[in-house]
């Protein structure tokens, strides 16, 4: 049996994961949906990325998986990165959904132009707040779906985005099924590119906006079940 844990990005927690479980356990997988310290049910949790990384490591040894295929979304694909590599030969696959993915000694925001989140950061108190209603424009979500992300939605611990990633070696080494959502923007990251060049890694892409388990469920249950069948 496939032993799936689903890590959401930033803001969101298990909960996010609510159409897209049933589908996988449908298929005779084992699914477990993991909020993060700091977010949803654990938000009076502190959380650094670290924090994260041992979250996502220690469900897995605590539950004893094995066959295990590591899911994360977004800003998830940070820590769910790093957990792949410390869960050894527990892991099967790694599966990154429109996510950023970790280098070592840099951080979520060194990743990519961040300035706006450092700003609002700043502005905020240290937590990133979920985003404006018109941000999720032309993602392929309904109004009812932005108002669930946007009001179930916890504001993000600041210490996740800007504490460096540690690897000890490199990305593209773990086989892995890399998701892009077209709706989202077609240009990969630099460190994805890289990464699908090395032969373990291949890449899907997903007619639809960055939050596909809310505006496709369906058919990420489709990919999640085919990358289970992949070494």
């Amino acid at each position: 049996m496939t032993h799936f844990v689903l890590v959401a990005g930033a803001w969101l927690g298990a909960w996010a994961w609510d159409e897209v479980a049933p589908g996988l356990r449908a298929a005779g997988h084992d699914v477990h949906a993991l909020t993060l310290s700091g977010l949803a049910e654990r938000k009076d949790v502190p959380a650094g990325q670290e924090t994260h990384v041992r979250d996502i490591v220690q469900e897995v040894e605590r539950l004893d998986l094995r066959d295990v295929v590591l899911v994360g979304h977004s800003y998830s694909g940070v820590p769910v990165g790093q957990a792949a590599e410390r869960i050894g030969d527990r892991l099967r696959r790694v599966v990154y959904v429109d996510s950023n993915v970790p280098a070592d000694g840099v951080s979520f925001l060194d990743g990519f132009d961040s300035d706006h989140i450092r700003r609002s950061l700043t502005e905020h108190g240290g937590v990133w707040p979920t985003l404006p209603a018109a941000a999720y424009a032309g993602q392929g979500l309904t109004d009812e779906q932005i108002d669930r992300i946007r009001t179930d939605g916890t504001p993000h611990p600041g210490a996740t985005l800007d504490e460096p990633a540690a690897l000890k070696r490199p990305l593209g080494d773990l086989p892995a099924t890399y998701i892009k959502c077209v709706l989202n923007g077609t240009t990969l990251l630099p460190a994805v590119a890289e990464a699908l060049e090395g032969g373990r890694w291949e890449l899907v892409e997903l007619n639809t906006g960055h939050w596909p388990m809310f505006s496709t469920p369906t058919d990420l249950v489709r990919i999640l079940n085919e990358a289970a069948t992949r070494r």
